[in-house]
């Protein structure tokens, strides 16, 4: 699919260089006879003739020998460049783009565009540091602000890779307002460097950097836990399930990945009836799996299996989910063996066996951007980079 994709534009861009060999041809007719075909058109028609017989690299490289470097050709070149970049062979991208860089001809637009694409080549190979050099350059000598938006958009995802995170807090800085966006990511860089000072005991610079990140986007949930532990590390439990509660507000999703913090910051504070309160009033909220179990499981200690069984049935009448049942299985089986019942029923043995296949083969969270998905929770999804985007699957089959 790639290399039929990689003819189909090189044909077009074929054609465009022959246009160009015409149309330098034409200017020339006055002063060359017209019998004489220029040399530019002989090159394309074997470029023409390279891929027609599915030899694409040396229709490329003939194409390029055929093109003259000058105000026209040079888009045509940098086609090129990204045609080989796509195709994984960087370093031939490499070649053709600081091969323009080396002609003065060039208007100061498109040595810019020139090195843009040389930046992203080098990013494709791994060599940051010359990708850097390229995008401050541009930032620094551009007067043309879809350059300079263009180099400081790649610049700040080059810092993300390297996990920069205060040099993409600076870069990023002029984009804020223009763009809102920025706001979630900055706020997830701040994060970053907070779980970088909580590594290295400096709470307080940690807290500061968190109090900045609910200034940038109010709905970061991730600042909002870490601020959570950081009260119960200082015995405010409190104020930390006050924190916790407001996660409602900032993404109801997030009930599941916030539950083990908020049953943590209870226990500490020795307030199960509090808790079991709490429980309640989330599961009217959002009836949740991961709510059931956690309320089923107090109910269960405090109350007794019988009386767990009972909740939990009538709240998966209300909102079915495989885990759910799952952990209503597991209670009857325990029942059961209470009762002094010789060996467990089979048909309960056979429905827990289906469940827990079925819970194994699933995927707890899922970016909501892109679909991927993942059993445990990251902040910045792997595949489509976006901060924010992973949460709890929910639902039927979910937490």
């Amino acid at each position: 699919m790639q290399d039929a994709v990689l003819l189909g534009v090189l044909l077009t861009a074929i054609v465009l260089g022959f246009a160009l060999g015409v149309r330098h041809a034409t200017r020339r007719q006055r002063q060359v006879p017209l019998s004489r075909p220029p040399d530019l058109s002989r090159e394309y028609f074997v470029g023409l003739n390279y891929l027609l017989n599915e030899q694409p690299d040396e229709a490329i490289n003939t194409f390029i020998h055929a093109l003259d470097i000058n105000s026209e050709t040079a888009e045509t070149h940098i086609a090129l460049g990204k045609l080989f970049r796509a195709r994984g062979e960087a370093d031939k991208a490499v070649s053709i783009h600081q091969n323009l860089l080396a002609r003065p001809a060039l208007s100061a637009e498109t040595n810019e565009h020139v090195q843009l694409e040389l930046a992203r080549d080098f990013i494709a190979l791994g060599v940051h540091d010359r990708a850097q050099r390229l995008l401050r350059s541009v930032l620094e000598h551009s007067s043309s602000e879809p350059m300079c938006l263009e180099a400081r958009r790649l610049l700040i995802d080059l810092l993300e890779r390297e996990n920069d995170w205060h040099e993409a807090l600076e870069t990023a800085q002029p984009l804020m307002k223009l763009q809102p966006a920025m706001r979630r990511p900055a706020a997830h860089w701040l994060c970053e460097l907070a779980e970088q000072e909580i590594a290295q005991a400096s709470r307080p610079l940690a807290r500061k950097h968190l109090k900045k990140a609910l200034q940038f986007d109010e709905r970061c949930v991730r600042a909002t836990l870490l601020l959570a532990e950081l009260d119960m590390e200082n015995g405010h439990h409190d104020k930390a399930i006050e924190r916790l509660d407001h996660i409602l507000q900032q993404d109801i999703a997030h009930i599941p990945t916030m539950l083990p913090v908020l049953q943590r910051a209870y226990t500490r504070n020795d307030d199960l009836d509090g808790l079991e309160n709490h429980l309640y009033r989330l599961l009217g909220q959002a009836p949740y799996t991961s709510v059931m179990i956690t309320l089923g499981a107090l109910i269960h200690q405090r109350e007794g299996v019988d009386n767990a069984i009972e909740r939990i049935g009538t709240w998966l009448r209300e909102a079915p989910s495989l885990g759910g049942l799952d952990y209503l299985v597991d209670l009857y089986l325990e029942s059961e063996k209470l009762s002094g019942k010789a060996s467990p029923d089979t048909r309960l043995l056979l429905l827990k066996h289906h469940t827990d296949q079925l819970l194994s083969d699933r995927h707890r969270h899922r970016c909501r951007r892109c679909g991927f998905n993942s059993d445990s929770l990251s902040w910045q999804c792997p595949s489509c980079r976006r901060w924010g985007t992973i949460k709890p699957v929910t639902g039927v089959q979910g937490e």
